[in-house]
């Protein structure tokens, strides 16, 4: 009985441990992820179907659906409950010829508490942003022509 005492109180130690390396790794991966979220696109017709793209992207991935779409912004409407992502794009454009910027942003209910502080669902949704924000670019690449 007392070698079960002694595991539980090795194990609490050994989880705060993997919960905190976990935390530094979706923070890293948040980051990272919003960085390759981004797109160049060099001209018009390029932008349109990539942005084009985009919507169906955020479609494809979001429980919710587009409450905005016009041609400097996506967004997806909040989820009711904690863990589900929200979903947000931006089209900036950069001089003359239709060139733009694009990116994906994402965010869940529940994902921080009071004064930025990472909630109990921040784990689980960082993960889910992590994966569909990196698979953006991909995403775009495949399905553009010429790409």
């Amino acid at each position: 009985m007392s070698a079960a005492f002694a595991l539980a109180a090795c194990s609490s130690p050994e989880k705060e441990q993997r919960a905190e390396q976990r935390l530094e790794r979706n923070q890293a991966g948040l980051s990272t992820a919003q960085h390759n979220a981004t797109v160049d696109c060099s001209a018009t017709a390029q932008c349109d179907s990539a942005w084009a793209l985009t919507k169906r992207y955020i479609e494809q991935h979001s429980s919710t659906s587009v409450t905005r779409a016009d041609a400097f912004a996506i967004d997806t409407d909040v989820p009711s409950g904690s863990g589900d992502p929200a979903y947000s794009a931006t089209r900036v454009v950069k001089g003359g010829g239709g060139a733009a910027t694009l990116t994906l942003y994402a965010q869940c209910r529940g994902m921080y508490g009071p004064n930025d502080t990472k909630a109990s669902d921040y784990n689980e949704c960082a993960e889910k942003i992590i994966k569909i924000q990196n698979g953006y670019v991909d995403f775009l690449r495949t399905h553009l022509p010429g790409q």
